[in-house]
């Protein structure tokens, strides 16, 4: 064989087969250096890529997998393997390219830091210069003026409590939080919302009554009648009040003036009597002073009379005992009527409280006419009718009868929407208003 045909067989190529550049054809190689980079990894560099490809295709290395991962026995087949090797793809080569797509999650890129933030905020850097009573830049690069309200060195921003007002629910139901002491395990304890009943529920009153028969302009006979002595019986109780409070006033009035006869004492209340001692025939310069009298003294006890009254004393105590055990025993026979003695006063109790209770609900639905809310109470209806001769049997001499502002705001007290309120009047000026007229407004032509 020929030397060039022989040098040309053991010649290497210079460019690798997987597309890296390659210098292997170098006739020097002193160094370490030159040894190292042109020595020849083209086995390894197949191998390598055989398993990038791999990889790239299954996301993994097929080595590194079991037989039942990699391998399947089809027992069924496949109905559409006929369609799919008959059917011709009509796609580019382009789009096949691009149809690769690599089993390896792609690298993330990492965001790089364009501006380092400051770890003061606006309102913890506007706070510390006022502090210092530095000058701070406002709008348009002005100096703030330090003496300026909020310039100081008080923080006048809002409090973390109120922003956070609204944000907190007393009443919400809270998560339960297990707080481990060694073996005991404690949970916090839930608080029920208070639970308050409105009257206004319960009030079965109509916005608007029905009104009376007898209130029309041409009532029935009977109706009318009936209407007035309604309100001649509510006329009746208003001026028997009214006498009532006189009358209890004028006493008063009468008790102030007179003070029942008797002199007044200076220094003593009014009422109030007091006993003058009177010298009796015995009082003088002969009486005797008690106090000068000697006392008896008591003689002392025998052994005898001692015996006497502890024996005594014993005898009243077993007595004592005695009735008190005959007591207990009485007790304890009659246990059983107590015991239904107690539950029939206690069910007694409880059926009159739950008839007390009935009857308020039931009077409720009627309304809060009558009853004493505050300060005030709750007027009653007013009875608004015509005496015989003043009706009118035509709408045209109809005489209007009570006042519609006054029956609404009456029927919204009933049914609880508004509180009970009384009239104010209006009050007379205490100072006169004096006029001033001016000099220029005097003389005038």
């Amino acid at each position: 064989m020929p030397k060039a045909a022989q040098a040309s067989e053991t010649k290497k190529p210079v460019k690798s087969a997987i597309g890296a550049p390659s210098q292997l054809n170098q006739s020097s190689r002193k160094g370490k250096k030159a040894w190292r980079k042109n020595v020849d990894i083209q086995d390894v560099e197949a191998g390598l890529e055989e398993l990038r490809s791999e990889e790239r295709a299954t996301g993994t290395y097929l080595h590194k997998q079991q037989d039942d991962q990699l391998f399947v026995v089809d027992v069924k087949g496949d109905d559409k393997t006929r369609k799919t090797l008959s059917f011709k793809s009509s796609q580019t080569t382009a789009a096949k390219i691009l149809a690769q797509r690599s089993a390896v999650p792609a690298v993330m890129s990492r965001t790089t830091a364009t501006k380092r933030k400051s770890p003061l905020s606006a309102e913890d850097k506007d706070r510390l210069l006022r502090i210092s009573k530095r000058p701070r830049r406002g709008p348009f690069n002005v100096v703030m003026d330090p003496t300026e309200l909020g310039a100081g060195s008080a923080t006048l921003e809002l409090s973390e409590a109120v922003k956070a007002s609204g944000t907190y629910d007393a009443w919400a139901p809270e998560e339960e939080v297990e707080i481990k002491d060694g073996l005991e395990i404690v949970q916090a304890k839930k608080i029920k919302p208070p639970v308050h009943s409105n009257p206004r529920d319960k009030i079965e009153v109509p916005a608007i009554l029905e009104p009376h028969q007898g209130t029309s302009y041409n009532p029935p006979a009977d109706a009318h009648n009936e209407l007035l002595i309604k309100a001649a019986d509510i006329e009746e109780k208003r001026v028997a009040k009214e006498a009532k409070l006189a009358e209890t006033k004028i006493k008063i009035d009468q008790a102030k003036q007179s003070g029942n006869g008797e002199v007044a004492i200076p220094g003593v209340p009014s009422g109030m009597k007091l006993d003058i001692a009177t010298p009796g025939p015995d009082d003088g310069e002969d009486a005797v002073e008690t106090d000068d009298i000697p006392k008896k003294m008591p003689a002392r006890k025998t052994k005898a009379q001692r015996n006497k009254a502890a024996r005594i004393l014993a005898e009243k105590r077993a007595l004592a005992e005695k009735a008190r055990r005959k007591n207990e025993q009485q007790i304890i026979h009659s246990y059983k009527l107590l015991r239904r003695n107690a539950d029939s006063t206690i069910s007694a109790r409880e059926q009159a409280h739950a008839l007390r209770r009935a009857a308020l609900q039931e009077k409720l639905k009627r309304g809060l006419a009558g009853q004493k809310l505050g300060k005030h109470k709750v007027p009653a209806e007013r009875v608004d009718v015509q005496l015989g001769e003043d009706l009118s049997e035509s709408l045209r001499g109809l005489k209007p009868e009570g006042n519609l502002f006054r029956d609404r705001f009456t029927s919204l007290q009933q049914r609880a929407l508004v509180e009970p309120r009384v009239p104010v009047l209006p009050t007379r000026r205490r100072h006169r208003m004096i006029g001033y007229e001016k000099h220029a407004w005097k003389r005038f032509k």
